[in-house]
């Protein structure tokens, strides 16, 4: 069956209408009528072969919500009509040790070139786009669609490290960063009963992040601030991709408390021995599996969280990528299929 995109024929080119033919549908995959279409940064990356892996032509798109409009023979549990998510993964083998834990975003037994969803495959700027049954996410009713993409994988994102972590409802939680990732995680963070710090190098956010769920702010470039904040946090989750003063976030970790990061920074040095005495750590994680996806929009539903989004339409995806790479979003950028 032929499916309508739009596509970067090549590297460094426009998006442009195009047309694929999707071929039979597998038996364990779903096909997904795409309502919306969050845009992220990597769709941004992948355009522009920033990775180094992008195949031309490229439809990109990773955070669909839609409906379910056909399933393979041996899906069970998900049926046409049902309104469904997907993000950056698509498919997992289901027999490595790391899906057979339920970490089946750490798949080692798939080629990435078939397990994530833009990589070597088309994705959801697009009428329809097709994943492996399991990443196909329920979304429940109480979450809107036109707001809900951005949750499959910029959401997960920040998500996930609350459970990877074990975050208590007591613990104190501070947000690097205040763009499409950290407005989530201090929503998230306040939601959780922690209690929340943004930071941020930008002042004029400092109203609207508290209405987001932020007890304090702190402004970034203040270092006297960060040395006030020494001991504070148990966890800091850093949602930039750039190179921030690693010993000063270090000091604002509580004994046994986490560096967190989730943006693609370049490096990080740091002195070590805080590391020892205070037994903290510092680590990374990409999205959630399945099952942590499925808590996470569970978990939205019941606290009516959703991410700030800028709506447009499909038909002007060139004008929302160049507002991503350009402008300033708000804090996340959605398409609205109108095929």
């Amino acid at each position: 069956m032929s499916i309508k995109a739009y596509a970067a024929l090549e590297q460094g080119k426009e998006l442009e209408a195009f047309e694929y033919e999707a071929g039979d549908l597998r038996y364990d995959e779903v096909e997904i009528k795409v309502e919306y279409c969050g845009i992220c940064h990597s769709d941004l990356s992948m355009l522009k072969n920033d990775w180094g892996m992008t195949q031309y032509p490229l439809v990109p798109g990773h955070e669909v919500v839609g409906t379910v409009s056909e399933v393979g023979e041996h899906v069970t549990h998900l049926k046409v009509g049902q309104r469904v998510g997907l993000g950056w993964k698509c498919r997992s083998c289901m027999t490595c040790d790391q899906c057979l834990s339920g970490k089946h975003n750490r798949c080692q037994g798939v080629d990435m070139g078939h397990a994530d969803t833009i990589v070597g495959r088309h994705g959801g700027f697009a009428d329809k786009v097709r994943c492996q049954s399991a990443w196909a996410i329920p979304l429940p009713e109480s979450v809107a669609a036109a707001s809900a993409g951005p949750l499959l994988c910029g959401g997960i994102t920040v998500f996930n490290p609350f459970l990877l972590n074990e975050v208590k409802p007591t613990h104190r939680v501070g947000v690097v960063g205040i763009g499409g990732l950290g407005h989530m995680a201090v929503t998230f963070a306040n939601k959780w009963g922690c209690e929340v710090t943004a930071f941020s190098t930008s002042p004029d956010k400092e109203s609207e992040v508290r209405k987001l769920g932020a007890h304090h702010f702190i402004n970034s470039k203040d270092e006297s601030a960060l040395e006030n904040a020494a001991n504070s946090f148990d966890m800091l989750l850093v949602t930039v991709n750039v190179s921030l003063n690693w010993d000063a976030h270090v000091k604002m970790l509580r004994p046994g408390g986490k560096l967190h990061i989730v943006g693609a920074v370049p490096s990080v040095e740091a002195e070590w021995f805080p590391f020892i005495m205070g037994a903290k750590s510092i680590g990374g994680s990409p999205i959630g599996s399945p099952v942590s996806q499925r808590e996470m929009v569970e978990f939205c539903g019941r606290h009516e969280i959703a991410p700030t989004v800028e709506e447009f339409p499909m038909s002007q995806v060139n004008e929302a990528m160049d507002k991503l790479e350009n402008g300033s979003p708000h804090f996340r950028l959605v398409l609205k299929n109108d095929f």
